[in-house]
């Protein structure tokens, strides 16, 4: 019979930070002194590799003036934008999606394209939860699970994942900026490597591990800079269709 199993990590306060702004947000965030993830295990004595992976990235603004007539005297704040629900796609970067749902005011089912890899397919299955303020723009993965074959979902009760997205912004006039700092925790229970060649789990905890992370760092250190030019494509083209309904209405 498959046993419950809790891992506790303290990722805030010591060791990696997750978060280390200082909003009201994140503050109440950051109380929390741990996170509990439950992984559903039928070997409690399973070796787990842990996985890392962290990008910050910083870009300039477009700068949306009062003064500028073009604006009707109204300026677009990166706040407003990342409130408004045009804003709330860009950042769930939805035109990559396969499919997304809202399950709450803040929280988000979103469904990527099937992977393949070997003889299987899977469809990734992520819950998000966005938090946009004034300050900052704070994105959770509360949920990660793949659909397909009953032997690859049958993965989900050996690994757990977390991402968080925290974004900010700052500066005045042409020194304006939007940073995006992203962090990703993925437990593997090795285990789960059984399913193409038994081998696999007599290897070492590292031979995972280093591999791993060196693989889920690149395509941190690709996507980010993808998702913040995506962003400032989409925010552009936010403001442009505020224009066109505000000259609509002259």
């Amino acid at each position: 019979m498959a046993k419950t199993i809790v891992l506790s990590n303290k990722w805030y306060g010591q060791g990696q930070h997750w978060l280390t702004h200082s909003s009201s947000t994140t503050q109440n965030f950051i109380h929390r002194k741990k996170v509990d993830i439950v992984v559903n295990s039928s070997d409690s004595n399973a070796k787990r590799a842990n996985l890392f992976a962290a990008k910050k990235e910083r870009v300039k603004l477009p700068k949306y003036d009062d003064d500028d007539d073009d604006l009707g005297g109204k300026k677009y704040h990166i706040s407003e934008f990342l409130s408004h629900p045009s804003g709330i796609a860009a950042v769930l970067n939805t035109s990559a999606l396969q499919s997304f749902q809202s399950l709450d005011a803040n929280t988000y089912r979103c469904a990527l394209p099937k992977l393949r890899f070997l003889n299987f397919e899977a469809a990734p299955l992520l819950d998000l939860r966005v938090t946009s303020t004034n300050e900052d723009c704070l994105v959770e993965m509360i949920s990660c699970k793949f659909e397909g074959s009953e032997i690859v979902e049958q993965q989900n009760n050996h690994f757990s994942a977390f991402m968080v997205n925290h974004m900010t912004w700052g500066g005045a006039d042409a020194e304006s900026f939007l940073e995006a700092d992203v962090k990703l925790n993925l437990t593997l229970e090795i285990s789960v490597l059984q399913i193409y060649t038994s081998p696999f789990t007599m290897m070492p905890i590292s031979a995972v591990e280093r591999p791993g992370n060196l693989m889920m760092q690149a395509l941190v250190d690709k996507l980010v800079p993808l998702l913040l030019q995506q962003m400032l494509q989409d925010y552009d083209d936010w403001v442009q269709k505020q224009l066109d309904s505000l000259n609509q209405e002259f």
